[in-house]
């Protein structure tokens, strides 16, 4: 009986000492989450200047961000989804949407960044040249920003479009082309390394810039009412469960309200940025 009690009083403290131990890792744990730097997807882009100036500031408040840099548009949403990075920074939403779809995933835009207009930009033309006859042009081979190419195409009469299909637009909805056109569909990150290689691009500025073109020099811009500046802003992307992670809503707002990150990207892109948020 002395034996039985012993044992059920050992077995009693026992259990007491693992809960409370359960109780101890339970509390740090959310603390050593917080203490992780926040990891950010990002495409070479001339914009992610602006966002190391967020960073520092972030460090100056206790707050570690990483900046993680992929070569395509695809990979920085596998990351998020797979759990690899905390968010990504690069694309619009109807960009997001089109993967979502593709993919069977579930990311979500949790807030605006900037947004910026896409231009027809040229290394062999000056502003004001006429595009000549059987011109090649270039346009990104993703569906949401080919059918932004079309549509800026269209808006300053170098081709017609079938009506009504606006931004879902492809090579085969043009029904007019009286210049002879040649389109070359390309990887849209990839646009800053083929303007040798074609008469003209449609592309951001970003990529225009890193061929070593002013974002002022655009052939054509596309329209930027107050629609498309929100449609088409670069959107902080996450999955659901991190939409309120309290280290990415604070790097948000220090984005957000920095002067220094504003400065920086009126500087970049001067008239073709509108900030939605």
């Amino acid at each position: 009986m002395f034996q039985q009690s012993l044992f059920l009083i050992l077995a009693r403290r026992a259990l007491a000492f693992a809960l409370c131990g359960m109780v101890g890792l339970a509390a740090v744990a959310p603390a050593r989450a917080a203490d992780k730097p926040l990891r950010i997807g990002v495409i070479p882009a001339v914009a992610n200047a602006a966002t190391e100036l967020a960073i520092a500031e972030a460090r100056k408040q206790g707050l570690e961000v990483q900046l993680v840099e992929f070569s395509d548009w695809v990979l920085p949403n596998i990351a998020v989804a797979d759990g690899s990075i905390d968010a990504n920074f690069f694309q619009h939403e109807p960009f997001l949407q089109q993967f979502n779809a593709r993919r069977g995933a579930n990311l979500t835009p949790i807030a605006y960044g900037y947004s910026t207009t896409i231009g027809l930009f040229s290394k062999k033309l000056k502003k004001g040249e006429p595009l000549p006859e059987g011109a090649t042009i270039a346009v990104p081979n993703d569906p949401v920003n080919t059918g932004r190419a079309l549509l800026l195409l269209e808006s300053v009469g170098l081709i017609k479009l079938k009506p009504g299909v606006a931004h879902q637009a492809t090579l085969q909805d043009v029904t007019d082309n009286p210049k002879r056109l040649r389109f070359v569909q390309i990887e849209g990150s990839q646009s800053a390394r083929t303007f040798d290689d074609v008469t003209a691009s449609v592309t951001y500025p970003t990529f225009a810039k890193q061929a070593g073109l002013s974002e002022k020099d655009g052939l054509a811009f596309d329209n930027t009412d107050p629609t498309n500046v929100r449609r088409y802003a670069i959107r902080w992307v996450t999955r659901p469960e991190n939409a309120q992670d309290p280290r990415l809503l604070k790097f948000i707002a220090i984005y957000q309200q920095s002067a220094e990150v504003k400065a920086k990207l009126r500087s970049l892109y001067g008239d073709l940025i509108a900030f939605p948020w």
